[in-house]
């Protein structure tokens, strides 16, 4: 493929210009090279590093551990027990928000089935908000 300008390479890789821009920024990606006018222009390394910043931002992982994995991919001759555990330390993350959103859940279906339906007056969702002390959990 050859070289393709920036608002090219944010169609093809599905990352927004102005993000291109801070990846840069933040050396996630390597400064791309520059035509005759100065702008910049993606080649296929870039496209790829790019959907796959995208594709790790998806599942949630933060800048830091995808500069690791990004290094971690750049050295493929490396162990890949710190991307297993960069993994596993997300999918706990992501099994911890489960859990929360769960009670969440629980929490806010006990609210609505407490409502009569009435009067602002007798909400269990306006009484429950308004003193989280009557909430199930702490912690939602």
């Amino acid at each position: 493929m050859p070289s393709i300008s920036i608002k090219a390479a944010a169609m093809v890789s599905g990352v927004k210009v102005p993000t291109i821009r801070y990846y840069e920024q933040i050396g996630l990606l390597a400064s791309p090279k520059r035509d005759q006018g100065n702008r910049r222009v993606f080649e296929d390394d870039d496209l790829r590093r790019l959907t796959f910043i995208r594709h790790a931002r998806e599942l949630g992982f933060d800048v830091e551990a995808i500069r690791t994995l990004l290094d971690l991919q750049d050295t493929p001759d490396r162990s890949c027990a710190e991307a297993d555990a960069i993994a596993k330390a997300r999918l706990s993350d992501v099994n911890q928000r489960i859990k929360s959103l769960l009670a969440l859940r629980t929490e806010l279906e006990l609210m609505v089935e407490g409502c009569s339906h009435g009067h602002v007056a007798e909400c269990r969702v306006i009484e429950v908000l308004a003193d989280h002390g009557k909430c199930l959990r702490d912690h939602h």
